[in-house]
């Protein structure tokens, strides 16, 4: 479909680019201009095997005639679209609609009343146990340049639980060994966070940036911590297809890559009786609805509580014991209730669906 106005009316194609431009201007980062602009590409491309070229065509009818055609929509394989791939299609139509409306381009907006489908509550399948996560971890050929680099990465994913575009992201200088924290900057929302981070993966890190990273950089210039062999900073789906060949490798039975290690860091956190307010800042998640108060905690409290319950935070086990219930978010908050947990791990489900979905 080509960018043209019809009968004095400008095309769905031609609003598309320009709410993508007001995304931009508001500050939405790339990654989530992208994927709306994938969705809406999607929507448009369906449209006009219809007919349907303009805003004005689009009515309620019509969004729910798409909405069963992704119901029943097949990949390759006869896969049917998960329940968060669909969603996500039709929230970024919800935006793109209601800005329309916004925009008084159109009288209403057609899709205020669009329902999405309701989320599939099922709890991850593919989360590694420790044992599985040290088999992981030693496919990667540490005498070999890159799989030095590779088990530095994978100790980083596994310490900090960090999203694959945050750690595709990471400076020199986002790593902070004598305070034992990594600075995620711009992580999902655009918001900046402080993780800590074990000693085993400061380890695996300081080795690479000794013995392979002055080995790739070209120039000197480069910031960022993980390179490629062509020494450029590596993409999210570098990521996910280098560390794809390790789980692989490791025949645990499980399948994933980045995000398996996230799922993974934040379940076994967990099962060593993290309070699940901890795990949740250390992902990054704003909020779970199931949690009524929220409260940002401390570095220092949510380093104890790291080092406390995840394996591999510590070199050695440490013969300091700490009672992690006594690690309270804030004085007199209330125990937060399974739930809460399970709300937390059902959202990390959903992200590994949606990065799945951009993998394929």
């Amino acid at each position: 479909m080509n960018d043209t106005t019809f009968r004095g009316r400008v095309s769905i194609v031609a609003w598309t680019t320009r709410y993508l431009d007001w995304m931009r201007v508001r500050r939405y980062s790339e990654r989530t201009v992208d994927t709306n602009r994938r969705h809406l590409e999607a929507f448009y491309a369906w449209c006009d095997t219809r007919g349907i070229a303009e805003a004005e065509e689009v009515t309620k009818p019509i969004l729910e005639r798409y909405q069963r055609h992704l119901f029943h929509y097949r990949k390759k394989g006869g896969r049917p679209l998960s329940y968060s791939s669909q969603a996500g299609k039709l929230v970024a139509l919800r935006g793109f609609f209601r800005w329309l409306a916004r925009q008084n381009v159109l009288l209403s907006n057609p899709a205020s009343e669009l329902e999405l489908p309701r989320p599939e509550k099922r709890l991850p399948k593919h989360v590694l146990t420790a044992s599985e996560v040290e088999r992981v971890l030693a496919t990667a050929d540490v005498t070999d340049p890159l799989g030095l680099r590779d088990r530095a990465i994978m100790e980083t994913f596994y310490s900090t639980g960090m999203r694959r575009s945050e750690l595709a992201g990471l400076s020199l200088f986002d790593v902070d060994a004598e305070r034992g924290t990594v600075m995620i900057r711009r992580g999902k929302g655009d918001k900046d966070r402080v993780v800590p981070i074990g000693e085993r993966a400061l380890l695996w890190i300081d080795k690479y940036t000794s013995d392979v990273r002055p080995e790739l950089v070209v120039g000197g210039g480069e910031p960022t911590l993980f390179l490629t062999r062509l020494g450029e900073p590596m993409t999210a789906d570098t990521l996910s297809y280098r560390l794809k060949r390790y789980v692989d490798a490791a025949e645990t039975g499980k399948t994933g890559a980045c995000h398996l290690f996230r799922h993974s860091m934040a379940t076994l956190m967990l099962e060593g009786g993290a309070d699940v307010r901890f795990v949740q800042e250390m992902l990054g998640h704003s909020k779970l609805e199931t949690t009524q108060i929220y409260t940002h905690v401390s570095i220092k409290k949510l380093q104890a509580v790291h080092a406390a319950t995840h394996p591999a935070a510590k070199l050695r086990p440490s013969t300091r014991a700490l009672d992690v219930r006594d690690a309270r978010v804030e004085d007199g908050v209330s125990p937060l209730t399974a739930a809460s947990a399970e709300e937390l791990l059902l959202s990390l489900a959903a992200e590994a669906a949606e990065e799945d979905t951009r993998l394929r």
